[in-house]
C-alpha cells in the first residue's frame, strides 16, 4: 500500500510539474479595452415653440401703371406660428419660425380714367394673405422672479398671396382682376417677455414688428395700359402671445445639464 502511495504522490507532482511548465511557455494575456458606445445628447438647450397674435398693418402703398391709389388701407388680421430654436446659454438664444396670417382685406380709391361723370373715383378690394418663415436671434436681459425680459431681430422671406382683386368703376360696373403672389426679404423687430411656467415651460408675451414687402398682380390691360396692380409698403405691428417647451428645463435662470444616454 505505501508503495502506490508513493508512486501516486510522484504522478501528481510531475503532472503539477508539467502544467507550470506548459503555462510558462503560453504568451501574456491580451486586454482589449471596451469600445467607447457614442453618444447622444437629449434635450440640452432645445426648445419648441407656437404662437398666435394679432396684426394691425400700417398703410400700404398701391398703384396700377402710372395711376397711384389713395385711401389705402388693410384690415388687420390674426396671425398663428410655430417654430424650433436653440438656447445657447442663459442670455442667448436663436430660433427658426414659421407664421401664417389668416385673410387682410384691403380697400382703396382710384382716380377714373376717362368719362366718369359726377364720380370720379373707382373703388379698389383685395384680399391679402401670407406666409412667412424668419431666423430670429434673440438677448434674454436676466432673471426676475420668474420673468425673462428680452430684445430680439430676425430675417428671412414672406410669401404674400393677393386674391379676390376687383374693382367698381365710378359708373357702377364690376370689374375682376387676376390675382397674383410674390416672395420678399423680410425682417423683423421683437421685444417682450417670458414667464416661467416651470423649469420646461414658459409663456411669452411680446410685441413685434414685420416688414413682409410688396406683391404685384398678375399683368392685365386696362384703358390703354398694360401692368399688374402692385401692393407695396406692407408692413405691421403684431401683439403676440406663446409658449415654449424647453428640453433642458432649468430655474431661476440657471438650466440643467443635457440627459446622455448611450445606444
Amino acid at each position: 500500500m505505501k508503495y502506490f502511495s508513493n508512486l501516486l504522490s510522484l504522478t501528481a507532482a510531475a503532472m503539477v510539474s508539467t502544467t507550470v511548465a506548459y503555462a510558462a511557455d503560453l504568451p501574456a494575456p491580451v486586454f482589449v479595452e471596451e469600445p467607447e458606445l457614442p453618444q447622444v445628447e437629449i434635450g440640452g438647450g432645445w426648445y419648441l415653440r407656437g404662437d398666435i397674435g394679432y396684426k394691425v398693418y400700417q398703410d400700404p402703398k398701391a398703384k396700377f401703371s402710372h395711376i397711384k391709389f389713395k385711401d389705402e388701407e388693410l384690415e388687420p388680421t390674426g396671425v398663428v406660428g410655430v417654430g424650433v430654436g436653440y438656447r445657447v446659454n442663459d442670455y442667448l438664444r436663436t430660433d427658426v419660425t414659421l407664421d401664417y396670417e389668416w385673410d387682410a382685406d384691403f380697400t382703396a380709391k382710384a382716380d377714373c380714367i376717362g368719362t366718369c361723370g359726377s364720380v370720379s373715383d373707382s373703388d379698389e378690394f383685395a384680399t391679402l394673405d401670407v406666409w412667412t418663415v424668419l431666423w430670429n436671434v434673440y438677448a434674454d436681459l436676466g432673471y426676475y422672479n420668474g420673468f425673462t425680459p428680452y430684445v430680439g431681430a430676425g430675417i428671412g422671406a414672406s410669401y404674400v398671396n393677393a386674391k379676390n382683386v376687383r374693382a367698381i368703376n365710378a359708373d357702377g360696373t364690376r370689374v375682376k382682376y387676376p390675382k397674383g403672389h410674390w416672395w420678399n426679404f423680410s425682417w423683423a423687430l421683437m421685444a417682450g417677455t417670458s414667464y416661467e411656467i416651470d423649469e420646461n415651460w414658459k409663456i411669452d408675451a411680446g410685441y413685434r414688428y414685420l416688414n413682409i414687402g410688396a406683391v404685384k398682380t398678375k399683368s392685365f390691360s386696362s384703358n390703354g395700359k398694360t401692368s399688374g396692380i402692385k401692393y407695396d409698403n406692407l408692413a405691421a405691428h403684431e401683439v403676440r402671445v406663446g409658449l415654449r417647451y424647453e428640453f433642458g428645463g432649468g430655474s431661476e435662470g440657471g438650466y440643467d445639464e443635457p440627459i446622455v444616454t448611450k445606444f
